[in-house]
């Protein structure tokens, strides 16, 4: 007969010291903390203004990673918790001895146009995909999409894109006094790029639309980001004279604009067409293709050796010149709602599906800046990003 085996009970345990307790809590706290930033759930704060007015400096979000479904981790060798550098410091948070393969969960759905998007900077090379900075702009044009910006509006395969609600665009006040600080606030324009007199701005020759202004007037000229209605309101006050939208225009090379190609002419508000690349969608090799797809061939879609002579327009992968190209994933263009303080898509391309972090999901604080006065917003507080 097996003699049956002592149990231990509870009362027989040494009682764990306070510093287990709180050793074990910690552990528990950033294990957890840890698997619902990866799969479901991260915070991130908005530091610039390219999303203005949908989303303001000083807001603080909650991007859904469950949507689009939640990447693996591909830099294991981190830090929890961190990103590109330890709190507080510049040492970096991880070693990069180690990198998974691509690999995502089934997510709810693809990226859609008009969905707000956490990405990974593209061009950003000094980091591993997953490590590199977050951007949050809007999708306008997603893979297949053939995009063409016109006169400052988006098209998409020929139609006009829906505007965001809160959408600004630059405009030329001419007034007959400096509109004051307080004023400015008042009709929400915290946004402004330059203020001086009317002769001056009119010897920079950068704005055509001033030429009908007396050159010896000494009126004020300012620019400012803000909405169409806004734009609209300020145009019934005696004291303004006019109030110009401002549209780069087309057939000027614009240094800024992607994929600065001499000839092209594009601007930021006369841009393309492009077609955004899809995964299984080919495109001949030529001087444009070269200069729109080249970097991506390169960098983004796993081919050891690619050399590109744009002006020849030729890419060559592990020597062989190609004629043609098939995409290995899908691509996207993204865009600020500021149309004009955003450098976005249309300065450095498009935006591989693997660099996707999220969705932007909710606001769930927002704190003004210091030069606002406002302080808390509470009216932003638990709102939905639309």
């Amino acid at each position: 007969m097996l003699e049956p085996e002592t149990i231990s009970t509870d009362s027989n345990k040494k009682p764990k010291s306070k510093i287990r307790e709180w050793s074990d809590a910690i552990v528990f706290a950033v294990v957890a903390a840890t698997l619902i930033r990866w799969l479901f759930l991260e915070a991130f704060k908005i530091p610039t203004p390219s999303m203005e007015k949908s989303l303001l400096v000083g807001d603080f979000l909650f991007v859904s990673k469950f949507h689009y479904g939640s990447r693996i981790p591909k830099t294991i060798l981190q830090l929890p918790l961190t990103h590109q550098t330890i709190w507080g410091t510049s040492i970096p948070s991880y070693l990069d001895w180690i990198q998974l393969p691509d690999f995502r969960l089934p997510g709810l759905s693809e990226v859609k146009r008009n969905d707000v998007v956490v990405f990974n900077f593209p061009p950003e090379e000094q980091y591993p995909i997953d490590l590199k900075t977050n951007y949050i702009k809007r999708c306008i044009a997603q893979a297949g999409d053939i995009l063409e910006v016109k006169e400052g509006d988006a098209y998409v395969n020929g139609k006009l894109a829906d505007m965001p609600e809160k959408i600004q665009h630059s405009y030329l006040i001419v007034s007959k006094d400096m509109l004051t600080p307080k004023f400015l606030l008042e009709h929400n324009i915290t946004d402004l790029e330059q203020v001086a007199p009317l002769q001056y701005q009119k010897s920079l020759k950068l704005w055509k639309e001033l030429d009908k202004y007396d050159s010896t007037a000494n009126h004020p000229v300012m620019v400012v980001h803000t909405s169409p209605e806004t734009a609209k309101k300020l145009k019934n006050y005696d004291f303004v004279l006019d109030v110009l939208r401002v549209i780069r225009p087309k057939g000027v090379d614009d240094e800024r604009v992607f994929p600065k190609l001499k000839g092209l002419g594009w601007s930021m508000d006369n841009y393309g067409p492009v077609t955004i690349p899809k995964a299984g969608s080919r495109v001949e090799i030529n001087r444009l293709n070269a200069a729109l797809y080249g970097e991506i061939i390169k960098k983004y879609e796993g081919n050891d050796q690619v050399e590109i002579n744009v002006e020849a327009g030729s890419i060559k992968i592990d020597g062989n010149q190609i004629k043609d190209y098939t995409f290995k994933q899908n691509y996207y263009f993204m865009m600020g709602d500021n149309r004009h303080n955003s450098l976005d898509s249309r300065c450095w391309g498009f935006v591989p599906e693997n660099h996707v972090v999220g969705k932007g999901f909710m606001i769930w604080w927002s704190v003004a800046p210091p030069n606002e006065e406002s302080g808390i917003r509470w009216n932003r507080i638990f709102n939905l990003i639309q």
